[in-house]
């Protein structure tokens, strides 16, 4: 029996961003779907991160950033009248380097809900165990709550951001290069952790390793020179690939 397609949850359409003059991505078109890890992948400065900021508007913060094109979540323009702290809070995002704050484990993902009104100890203290439970580190810090997060491991740290992503109850995660900086068995503990997480969140994961995305994910964008060359099934990506250029970056002759 054929399985039935999962809901779209993010589209990107005809999209250009400039910074000033400068056009870093070139009519991007792009399909998320529901509960898929969606990579990209590319050399650098090929306008994959760009792309990944721009999907809960990130780039709100750089000044000379222009966008024309349309970028939807479940149906609505997220640069129309959409609330800025809202999508925040459904899309959240995991950077390139741990960046736990410089408070305890507990207060690192109870940051979030405090921030969203949520006061009593009770709630927190059930937030702050199923985050980390969700992110496969409660075992290893749930007798270190009141410890500072910066005295933990760089691999434990990541797993911490994600927990502390998790915290505000996302619909999406998205990462940026969330494994550049940690050894291999911390990087198969994200990888596992993400396979995981995607049966309850859609992933968008911005990574430099090709082995990665084969391995994890369900769909792979190839960036080249802000444009996507190619996008489709992974396996058929890495398989199959339908340009030159895609097999050229896969097979390692350049990036």
């Amino acid at each position: 029996m054929l399985k039935a397609p999962k809901p779209l949850k993010i589209r990107v359409e005809d999209m250009n961003l400039y910074y000033d003059s400068f056009q870093a991505l070139i009519n991007v078109n792009l399909d998320v779907l529901t509960n898929e890890i969606t990579a990209f992948i590319g050399p650098s400065g090929c306008g994959k991160s760009t792309l990944l900021k721009s999907l809960n508007r990130m780039n709100d913060l750089i000044e000379s950033c222009r966008i024309t094109g349309k970028i939807t979540y479940d149906g609505e323009d997220i640069y129309g009248k959409m609330n800025v702290s809202e999508l925040r809070k459904r899309v959240g995002m995991v950077f390139q380097k741990p960046n736990p704050f410089p408070m305890s484990v507990y207060d690192n993902i109870a940051y979030g809900p405090r921030t969203h009104g949520i006061k009593k100890k009770k709630v927190l203290d059930q937030i702050v165990e199923e985050s980390l439970q969700n992110a496969a580190i409660w075992d290893e810090l749930k007798d270190r709550l009141k410890k500072s997060a910066l005295a933990i491991s760089g691999g434990q740290q990541q797993r911490l951001c994600i927990a502390r992503a998790l915290a505000i109850k996302p619909e999406v995660i998205l990462l940026d290069e969330p494994t550049s900086a940690l050894d291999p068995i911390s990087t198969t503990k994200i990888e596992d952790l993400l396979a995981e997480l995607k049966d309850r969140y859609t992933i968008v994961i911005v990574t430099h390793n090709m082995g990665q995305a084969a391995r994890i994910s369900d769909k792979t964008a190839f960036f080249l020179h802000g444009e996507i060359v190619e996008f489709g099934r992974t396996m058929e990506i890495f398989s199959k690939p339908k340009d030159k250029k895609t097999e050229d970056y896969i097979t390692g002759r350049f990036g």
